[in-house]
């Protein structure tokens, strides 16, 4: 079983870079088969949900050429299926993307239901609601979603809560259905523009990308372009907030620091310094933080995905502090780990209650979905003795590298898959 091993106790200090964003690669590759003609998308992160998806683009027809570690060329002029049930896809969320690619430019589509971490209810009632207005019959049968229509016209679209997935659906449909679709209350996630930029430069029509209205104007077809997907703003958040807590001096490299503006503030409030370049930005925690609140909420606010990060930070900071959960109810489960370490936490509802402690101590611990699993990490990185961590398959879903990246910050950590390998570990750190 594979593990990983850490030693805490170094400040995290250097340099590193940030790689593509898993979240609008996810959906970029999905909408790549909505040409026949050949696209070709840079930048691509290498980790286990994008491997799944390229897996179950070619289960259905699709020729993928890995070019190199990050750059993928796809043709999908001879899909043979418009169902996807590859075994491996069911444990992805971002199946359901391909509902709305195959819809878009075949009228139909039959997708297993998206499976992903366990954060909490996440329904597709929205990209239902968005697939049915325009023109399509929407079922779900036997663990799968289809999708069919004679014909799809532009509508009027008004979601009931802000979603990135049914706004990215939706607006794939969209960009081949006759006529203008306005979707209204879209979610404004950088990687809800990096797909409509994605689908412009292969032809689409689409405006307003970025802000809560979006206006697409159907296209007869799409064809052939060159992309890089933009840099991921999680991973440097947790680059940033493992920075803090280890009080460190870090700098992430490859970033846009406007998508990371919530996550630099808090930083900032809790007495950390920030530095932003062009492409850039360097945290330094050179004395104990203090508290803070923080409610995640949707883009431009504190991102969901960021919330265990804070909160390991936090739990190491002077004073109580209030971290609100307003997006998925099940994402306090790295908690009772946490507690294991040396945290005081109180979580009630969707509120967790957090008094500052003055260290950590290594545990065994298990890493409950993927950014809880990431957020492990850095609290085992802060930790004092050795920390071992479980069910890393999580966290391999959207870190590319990361031991590998944390021990070119000085970090004392290794993946191992036996007792062996975690004894000659704890021999080598003494």
């Amino acid at each position: 079983m594979e593990q990983y091993a850490i030693k805490g106790g170094n400040p995290l200090v250097g340099e590193v870079e940030i790689g593509g964003a898993k979240n609008a690669a996810l959906a970029i590759l999905a909408a790549a088969i909505m040409t026949d003609e050949t696209v070709r998308v840079e930048n691509v992160p290498d980790v286990r949900d994008t491997n799944v998806l390229l897996q179950a683009m070619e289960s259905i027809g699709v020729i993928v050429d890995r070019i190199d570690r990050h750059t993928v060329r796809m043709n999908a002029a001879n899909i043979h299926s418009l169902v996807v049930e590859d075994d491996f896809i069911k444990k992805i969320r971002a199946s359901y993307y391909f509902l709305g690619a195959l819809l878009g430019k075949y009228r139909k589509a039959e997708v297993v239901l998206p499976g992903g971490c366990d954060i909490g209810c996440r329904a597709i009632d929205q990209h239902i609601k968005g697939f049915k207005a325009l023109g399509a019959e929407v079922n779900i049968a036997h663990g799968l979603i289809s999708a069919e229509a004679e014909r799809l016209s532009g509508s009027h679209i008004y979601f009931d809560v802000v979603t990135v997935g049914g706004t990215i659906n939706v607006m794939m449909a969209a960009a081949l259905a006759e006529g203008q679709t306005i979707i209204e209350n879209a979610a404004k996630e950088p990687h809800v523009v990096d797909v409509a930029n994605f689908l412009n430069s292969m032809g689409a029509n689409i405006k307003g990308a970025g802000t809560d209205v979006i206006r697409v104007k159907g296209v007869p077809k799409l064809h052939k372009t060159e992309y890089a997907i933009i840099p991921d703003q999680i991973e440097a958040g947790t680059f940033m907030f493992a920075a803090a807590a280890t009080k460190g001096d870090v700098t992430v490299k490859n970033v846009i620091p406007k998508h990371l503006e919530s996550i630099s503030a808090k930083l900032l409030e809790m007495g950390c310094e920030v530095e932003e370049s062009d492409d850039a930005v360097r945290v330094v925690a050179a004395k104990r933080l203090t508290h803070t609140q923080v409610k995640t909420l949707p883009y431009p606010g504190f991102p969901t995905d960021m919330q265990p990060q804070i909160a390991v930070t936090l739990g190491l900071s002077e004073g109580t502090s209030i971290v609100r959960e307003s997006i998925f109810e099940n994402r306090f489960k790295y908690v009772d780990e946490l507690t294991r370490m040396g945290a005081n936490i109180q979580v009630e509802g969707n509120t967790a209650i957090i008094d500052g402690v003055k260290k950590y101590t290594g545990a065994s611990i298990t890493a409950p979905d993927l950014r809880a699993g990431a957020a492990l990490v850095m609290a085992g990185l802060a930790a004092e003795g050795i920390t071992i961590i479980d069910e890393i398959r999580y966290i391999e879903r959207g870190y590319e590298d990361f031991p590998q990246k944390l021990q070119s910050l000085g970090a004392q950590i290794e993946k191992v898959s036996t007792e062996k390998e975690l004894q000659k570990f704890r021999l080598k750190v003494g």
